[in-house]
């Protein structure tokens, strides 16, 4: 630590009280949050500057504070950087006769589209996004769709980071930008059949996407046909496409409620068709095979989902039949549907499966792995009429591969394993799985990564990570971020906690509403197995949780802060009340399924206002603590994690750091290059090298 450390900024306590159900609570810092917050996410030179010259304040002093470790957070970045295969591209997905791709070039922060002959040729370069990322500050680029009949390509690009999209199409064969500009969408598009018709969902001026719209090439967008609008400021709207290519699909939904209509594909006039009335708490999800409608559900007390098949011509409800009965214990994830074949990812005992289902003869079977944790990902393909299934396997400790699967043969070839530049051995490393017992008896998995020559005696440090929020579930997947920390002598931990859906779709249950309490305590009840196991001891935990997991990790600190040295809190949901008694913010009507809605139920508005990490801060004694946050974030924004963090400082009563960090130019993901992400990620793992008394150490042995 500085001997003279500044002084750190406090932020102006104004009077402001919340007034509902006969409650009252004081909000000095309120004034934190412009009321012009919708103009800031699109041009954030806008803030009021009251309010700027308190983040850039709090910048300011985590730049004093943190300047020892510069030349630690450059070394980080080039460790992180050398991890990064720089040119790098992804496995060619075949499309008749082409085949398509992303590769990134030696230094560029963000993707090339490509496409190649299928069976070989010249490489096209359909859109560089380094080029046009150049004259921007912020860029991100998302929703990259190209025709069917292969001319032409849809691309969506946020400048900002308050994810607010802007698409654009250009002819691949001349490379010309056509002039129609589609804006305000949230980057989701899909094309017709005919190459000429796209399909975009917008924003409402609260940042929720709820209308879609059809346009015409060559037709003023301001003309598009509205083909769907939703009315109820708690669904947002989603958009997608049959595998099959015949249909594209609108899905309204919340957390616990979903409705789906389809729209003819093959028509350019055609009007979106219900598929089956939404009902609430029925989740369901449609794929189209044939002259029938397969459908992914919890209907009819299916708690961990089953299959269901649907005439095409009558898909409502009361006609569904099981296809794959609901078995308990087996959590459905989600589903991929070719001509011949079925695929399944559903999760059984804490970890994933693929089951593939002939269509033809009903016979149906699992694929191998053999690792005792590990992660997959089904990779949706362009083909129907194939029996290739594609997929990537990773674990703590062996990089994502990614095979070809052939579901007739059942024979499977590596197509490509990622590569670690600055070198990678797997038997270096272990990776755990243990069992902590809740407050409540329930078996929380926590998964373990650390080094074989990493004492388990409690001297190591040890880095506890959770989420539990959305049915979320965190996988055993490989990351070279981590390595930083773990070759550093930390034990890495994932507390596979309630919120999420680990251990099936009960275990989300009961992690959410008025049973949210149970993540809080699940997390407490990991460290505390962890700190009985030997792997750490009492104040020698770091924990660390991004979004709803910073709520997590806030909620956790203001309960047990004597469990932990240090808590890294980025974009953290830590104003729960405030939040979802503001109706008028992006994420707050669908978000009442998630925590209760504390305008409309005096219990939803005490138990979270018993929890909700702003409101619960004490006149204690706190670890040490670093925030982030995102000026243009429409998630989480930004005024939550600098209310909590002034807060903080006005009633902990320790000397022990605390930090935030405002981007003012980036959303909730961050910093939106491959590069630039990982100055973000090198700041986190430098204040916990520091706060652990490491950085000296990890300047000497990494420099």
């Amino acid at each position: 630590m500085s001997p003279n450390p500044p002084s750190p900024p406090r932020a102006e306590k104004r009077p402001s009280v919340h007034s509902l159900h006969g409650r009252e609570r004081q909000d000095p810092y309120a004034w934190l949050r412009d009321d012009n917050w919708q103009e800031v996410m699109r041009r954030p030179e806008v803030l009021r500057q009251d309010v700027r010259a308190h983040l850039e304040a709090e910048n300011a002093f985590i730049e004093a504070v943190m300047a020892d470790t510069q030349d630690l957070q450059q070394a980080l970045f080039e460790e992180l950087k050398g991890r990064i295969k720089q040119d790098d591209s992804s496995v060619p997905a075949p499309d008749g006769a082409w085949a398509y791709y992303q590769r990134f070039e030696t230094g560029g922060e963000h993707p090339v589209i490509c496409r190649r002959p299928r069976e070989g040729g010249a490489e096209q370069v359909l859109y560089d996004a380094n080029a046009a990322a150049k004259r921007e500050s912020y860029f991100k680029l998302a929703g990259v769709e190209h025709s069917p009949d292969h001319a032409r390509l849809v691309t969506a690009v946020d400048v900002k980071g308050s994810e607010y999209f802007t698409a654009e199409i250009r002819e691949l064969q001349s490379g010309e930008t056509l002039p129609d500009r589609l804006e305000n969408t949230d980057g989701h598009l899909v094309w017709g059949n005919d190459g000429r018709t796209l399909y975009y969902t917008v924003l409402d001026d609260n940042h929720r996407p709820w209308r879609v719209y059809r346009h015409r090439l060559g037709t003023d967008p301001a003309e598009d046909a509205l083909i769907y609008e939703e009315k109820d400021p708690g669904f947002f709207v989603g958009l997608g496409k049959t595998e099959s290519h015949r249909f594209v699909v609108i899905q309204a939904h919340d957390h616990t409620t979903a409705e789906a209509w389809l729209v003819d594909a093959d028509d350019p006039e055609a009007e979106a068709r219900l598929v089956a009335a939404r009902e609430r708490d029925v989740e369901y999800h449609v794929a189209h095979h044939g002259e029938r409608l397969i459908v992914l559900t919890n209907a009819d007390g299916a708690e961990d989902f089953k299959l269901a098949e649907a005439p095409l011509e009558a898909p409502g409800r009361e006609n569904w039949r099981d296809l794959v009965p609901h078995e308990a214990g087996r959590l459905i994830i989600s589903l991929l549907v070719f001509a011949q074949y079925l695929v399944r990812l559903e999760r059984v005992d804490g970890l994933p499966r693929l089951v593939v289902d002939d269509l033809g003869s009903g016979e149906s079977h699992a694929i191998a792995f053999e690792e005792a944790a590990y992660s997959l990902a089904i990779v949706p393909g362009y083909e129907f009429e194939t029996r290739t299934l594609r997929f990537v396997y990773s674990s703590l400790t062996t990089p994502a591969r990614t095979y070809d699967y052939d579901m007739a043969t059942r024979d499977r070839e590596l197509l490509k394993e990622q590569e670690v530049p600055s070198g990678h051995d797997p038997a270096g490393y272990r990776a755990e799985r243990l069992l902590a017992k809740s407050h409540d008896g329930a078996e929380v998995p926590v998964s373990l990564f650390y080094r074989k020559d990493t004492p388990l005696d409690g001297s190591a440090p040890l880095l506890l990570y959770g989420y539990g929020s959305y049915g979320m579930t965190i996988p055993a997947a490989f990351s070279t971020n981590r390595f930083s920390l773990v070759d550093r002598g930390f034990v890495y931990a994932i507390a596979h906690i309630r919120g999420g859906m680990d251990k099936g779709y009960a275990w989300y249950r009961h992690g959410k509403l008025m049973e949210k309490k149970n993540t809080f305590l699940d997390f407490i009840a990991a460290a505390e197995h962890l700190i009985e196991a030997g792997y750490s001891r009492m104040g020698e935990i770091a924990i660390h949780g991004g979004s709803a997991g910073g709520m997590l990790v806030g909620a956790t600190v203001n309960l047990r802060p004597e469990l932990f040295k240090a808590v890294v809190a980025e974009v953290p949901f830590v104003d729960v009340l405030t939040t979802m008694c503001d109706k008028e913010l992006p994420l707050t009507p669908p978000e009442w399924p998630e925590w209760g809605n504390p305008l409309e139920s005096v219990e939803a508005y005490d138990y979270i206002a018993s929890y909700s990490p702003y409101d619960n801060i004490e006149a204690k004694a706190y670890p040490h603590i670093l925030a982030t946050g995102g000026l243009t974030d429409p998630r989480v924004t930004y005024w939550e994690p600098a209310k909590w963090v002034a807060r903080l400082r006005e009633l902990k009563t320790d000397d022990n750091l605390l930090l935030l960090k405002t981007y003012m130019e980036a959303g909730h993901g961050g910093s939106a290059g491959r590069f630039e992400k990982l100055h973000e990620v090198a700041l986190v793992y430098a204040f916990l090298l520091k706060v652990f008394g490491k950085a000296q150490e990890s300047e000497t042995s990494f420099g």
